[in-house]
């Protein structure tokens, strides 16, 4: 289908460094802290040493938020409770500082990349900067046609590793990963489905905007129809993004598997995200080791993904708005094992007590029992 050989991050992706791990548990265990106390803090702050390869962890200084943005023509049949085409009102909120995200964002003082692949409007309408990545204008209608050509698909995956890169390169050392998007649910509840083999309606969900019964029926009569389309491309990822993901989707594939090649870890924010990361396990088993998932959104599809990738999420608050806030949320909390991590003093050593060092020294002093000793005299008397 392509010139990309997805094949390659099989041997790219290495896993976070096993015996910085154990240095990492070893030093846990002489910290001041009993063992334990800290619940998954330890285990945050015991992944962080293994993708930073240092004992004590570094500090998560760097993090930024990425959003993948798009369109999706299934949106149309009234899946969603947003009007369909109308992803780019939410992007232009976030950039002024309107969206839950932002006003987060703003107060851990974490920097928001927006990055358009397929939203339906004029690209003039939108910064230079958020739209230089674009493939076209709105994804297919996932249900009766593909979601992107095959170049449209390589070239979607081929900006997600560019914006991964770029973000390496510039030193960003926790990556919040999140969608804004309308119809981007569906597409996600598709690859879910697909690739866990079951049926569509165990992975319909009601999407970040809440939708109603009929709504649901709608977009779980979608999934079942776009089901039947990408169940003969399973062999191939890239091209099971082309028939049923869509430009956002594949890019942010792209973008979870270069950062696990670049080392650099993720927080997986909700369904979207979660679907992407199943199929980037698909292209390499390893990649999952560098991501972490931020919340439980409610989403069936997202908790199908996670339980496949065994990753548990670490909050669980209700929070369906998607684009990036749960992930937000999740921040401080890895922030805050990383700190207790690298800070936490280690257990001073007990020093010996003085009676035990007096019996030591006495015991060395003691001879040994031998002819002419003690011993032996009271013996020679008694006979």
């Amino acid at each position: 289908m392509s010139s990309l050989n997805l094949d390659d991050f099989t041997d790219l992706i290495e896993r976070p460094d096993g015996g910085v791990r154990r240095d990492a548990e070893a030093r846990r265990e002489r910290l001041a802290v009993p063992p334990g106390s800290l619940g998954r803090l330890d285990d945050l702050g015991e992944w962080l040493a293994a993708a930073q390869a240092a004992v004590p962890v570094r500090p998560i200084e760097r993090p930024r938020v990425v959003l993948f943005a798009g369109d999706h023509k299934i949106a149309e049949l009234g899946v969603s409770a947003r009007a369909a085409g109308s992803a780019v009102e939410l992007v232009r909120e976030v950039l002024e500082g309107g969206r839950p995200v932002s006003v987060l964002a703003r107060r851990l003082g974490v920097p928001v990349r927006v990055v358009d692949m397929a939203l339906d409007c004029d690209p003039a309408s939108l910064p230079e900067g958020v739209v230089r990545h674009r493939v076209r204008r709105g994804s297919g209608r996932i249900d009766v046609e593909d979601a992107l050509s095959p170049e449209e698909a390589e070239a979607a995956f081929r900006a997600g590793t560019a914006v991964a890169d770029e973000e390496a390169d510039s030193g960003t050392d926790l990556v919040v990963l999140g969608d804004l998007s309308v119809g981007g649910t569906t597409a996600a509840g598709v690859l879910v489905a697909a690739l866990c083999g079951t049926d569509a309606s165990v992975v319909t969900g009601r999407g970040g905007l809440a939708i109603d019964d009929l709504a649901w029926m709608r977009k779980c009569a979608a999934i079942r129809d776009a089901l039947r389309r990408a169940r003969p491309v399973l062999g191939d990822q890239l091209q099971l993004l082309a028939t049923v993901g869509g430009a956002d989707l594949t890019a942010m594939t792209g973008f979870l598997l270069q950062a696990a090649v670049r080392k650099l870890p993720v927080v997986l924010d909700g369904v979207v995200a979660s679907a992407c990361a199943l199929v980037g396990q698909r292209v390499a088993f390893r990649a999952p080791d560098w991501w972490l998932a931020a919340h439980d959104s409610g989403e069936p599809a997202q908790a199908k993904a996670l339980d496949r990738m065994a990753l548990e999420p670490l909050l669980a608050h209700g929070v369906t708005v998607g684009e990036g806030t749960g992930g937000l949320l999740a921040l401080p909390l890895v922030q805050a094992a990383a700190a207790l991590a690298a800070e936490l003093p280690e257990r001073p050593e007990r020093p010996e007590r003085a009676e035990d060092a007096e019996d030591a020294e006495d015991a060395e002093r003691q001879p040994e029992a031998g002819p002419g000793t003690e011993p032996e005299q009271e013996a020679a008397q008694e006979r």
